[in-house]
Formats: structure tokens, sequence, C-alpha cells
């Protein structure tokens, strides 16, 4: 199958949604698929407001129309709700052509975090974006309860996964946690204003607060908690050590979707500590995560878990399933003399 994939998230971005469809791809390639990629690094950009590492597109709606014309998909997926996501479903409703779309973001929440206006005033702009989607693919159930409250129709399940040859228990531990006091509690993700780290970082359980990762309120972060640790960006393996050596992971965000980042720390054997939230409610289990309205009495709870049911629950997680999903929801484009090149 060709499939056409628009996104306004992609390398070198580093998130939950960069991941996921990256991994995505891989699986849909190995198996033999032909996905053309139609991304902001292949365009001229301009930065995000507020996130310099989040380059959108500056480009032509009739570009993408000529370059989805020039790929013949037999599938179109648009990812995002960014500049090439909506010039890719105005060229598909344009030419009647069916195509699905995924809601990766709580971009309502995002936004209210950042304009300090009601999430509602937000809504009626991710409603008419997914209004003409054949299928909305969203990651949990509580996501999707959400989106049919607000009156989002034709949505599908996409699960997620963790790479398991990459994450796991059997890891060196990292040499800068050696006088580190205990208990280590990481937090690994974007330093940004919805991803609610200064909670993490004002919770008053002892111990020592690790923080992985970058973002636009690093420098802010770093001023105003100088106690915690920065270690900037890790991935990979070296990432799994970190994971491995910490003593509870705290996950929070109340504003994600998922968090891929949960999944990697319980495969690594260390349980999680977050709000009782759309997300950690769809991920953590019992035995592998402790949820509370107060971080450090989640984080007290998740001490006690085993790191082994940690890692079982999240070896019911993988991403062969995850494609398997995704390639359902694919609305297959029936009659080829719908693009508008082919028809000429």
């Amino acid at each position: 199958m060709k499939i056409s994939l628009i996104t306004d998230a992609w390398k070198p971005q580093v998130n939950g949604v960069v991941r996921t469809l990256t991994e995505t791809v891989s699986r849909l390639r190995q198996r033999g698929h032909i996905v053309d990629i139609v991304s902001p690094d292949q365009f001229r950009s301009i930065a995000c407001p507020g996130y310099t590492e989040i380059r959108l597109a500056v480009t032509r709606r009739s570009t993408i129309a000529k370059r989805i014309d020039a790929f013949e998909p037999d599938a179109i997926h648009i990812a995002t709700e960014g500049p090439l996501g909506h010039a890719a479903r105005h060229y598909c409703i344009r030419n009647d052509i069916p195509f699905s779309t995924a809601y990766h973001t709580q971009f309502p929440d995002y936004m209210a975090n950042r304009t300090h206006l009601p999430s509602r005033f937000f809504w009626p702009y991710i409603r008419r974006f997914h209004r003409a989607s054949h299928a909305v693919l969203v990651s949990t159930a509580s996501t999707r309860q959400q989106l049919s409250i607000q009156g989002i129709g034709n949505l599908r399940h996409w699960g997620r996964g963790v790479d398991l040859k990459c994450f796991g228990p059997d890891q060196r531990r990292p040499a800068f946690f050696a006088d580190l006091p205990r208990p280590i509690q990481l937090y690994v993700g974007r330093i940004a204003v919805e991803k609610n780290v200064a909670d993490f970082l004002n919770n008053r359980h002892p111990g020592s607060k690790v923080v992985i990762g970058n973002g636009p309120m690093l420098g802010k972060m770093k001023a105003q908690y100088p106690s915690a640790h920065f270690l900037g960006r890790k991935t990979g393996r070296e990432l799994s050590e970190y994971y491995a050596a910490a003593d509870v992971f705290v996950f929070p965000s109340k504003t994600d979707t998922f968090g891929l980042v949960m999944l990697e720390a319980l495969a690594c054997g260390t349980p999680v500590a977050a709000y009782p939230v759309r997300g950690p409610i769809d991920i953590l289990s019992p035995a592998s995560g402790a949820m509370n309205d107060s971080l450090a009495t989640a984080i007290a709870h998740a001490l006690r878990l085993d790191p082994k049911d940690c890692i079982c629950h999240a070896r019911t997680y993988n991403w062969d399933s995850s494609t398997n999903h995704f390639l359902a929801a694919l609305i297959p484009i029936q009659n080829r003399a719908e693009f508008p090149g082919l028809a000429a």
C-alpha cells in the first residue's frame, strides 16, 4: 500500500507524536508499505511561537496538492492540525478524497495554558478540523470519550508501544546517580508550561529530583529550582539507563493524551507516580503506578510497587499491534481517477 502521511510534527522534534509516527513508519516500511512523509523539514519554515524547536512549514496549498498527486497514494493520513495538515485536509475535501486524522495532542488544554483562556474557546477549531475525517485515531478510551462528548465522530483506536530492545531493566547505572540522596525521582519530557513540571519540582517527598529534557522553560526552571538536577536531552540506551536507575518516575502532566515516557519507565522496572487524569488512568495498573491528587502521596505509594510487575505491564504494549491499529483505520482510496492529476 502507498500511504501519504502528512504531519507538522517530525524530526528533529523530540516528543511523543514524533516517536509514534517514526515507529509506525518504520514498521510499515518493514512490512513492504511505501510511505511518503510530508513534513516541515522539507519546506521553508518559521518557529512556533513559544517553541523555537518546533518549526511550522510555510508553503502553498497547491504545493501539497501536487506532492500528493505525484505520489498517487492508496490512502492519506493527516497526523496533525497544523499548516501542512490543513493544506492536505483542504486538498482532500476539495477533491472528495477520503482521509484519516489523529488526535495526538490536547490542543485546547495546551492553548488554555498558553493564553489563560478557557479551553472551550478552542474546541470549535478541533471539531472543524476533524469533522470531515473518515476515521479519527485516538490512543486511549478516556480521550475517545472526551472527543465523543465534543461531538467528534468516526473514532478509531490507535494504541501505542514501547521498544523493549532499548528500554529494559538490565542497564548499567549512571555514575551521576551514585551519590544522590534516595529516592531518586525522575521526570523525562519537554520543560514547558503544559507539562506541569513545576508540580513535580514542588512536591515535598524527600529525595533527589532529576529532570531530563529541554524546552522553553529550562532556563527559568534551573534558576527557580537550584537543588534539582537538570541533565538535558537523553535518548536511546543512555535514557534507558537513567530510567532503570531511578526509584520512581513522576509524570505531572495533565494535558497529555497518552504519555509514552510512562511505558518506557515501566519497561525499565521503574514505577510511575501521576495525577489521576487522561493518560495515566488509561495506562497505569494498580501494580505498575500510583495516582493521587497529591504527587507526594502518589510517589510514596509508587515506591512500594514491585519492579517486576511494572515490566510485565509494559510488555503488554508493542509497536506491532499499534501498527495493526493504524493500518486497520486507514481509508482506502477506491478510485485512482479521483486524483486531479490522473483524471486530467
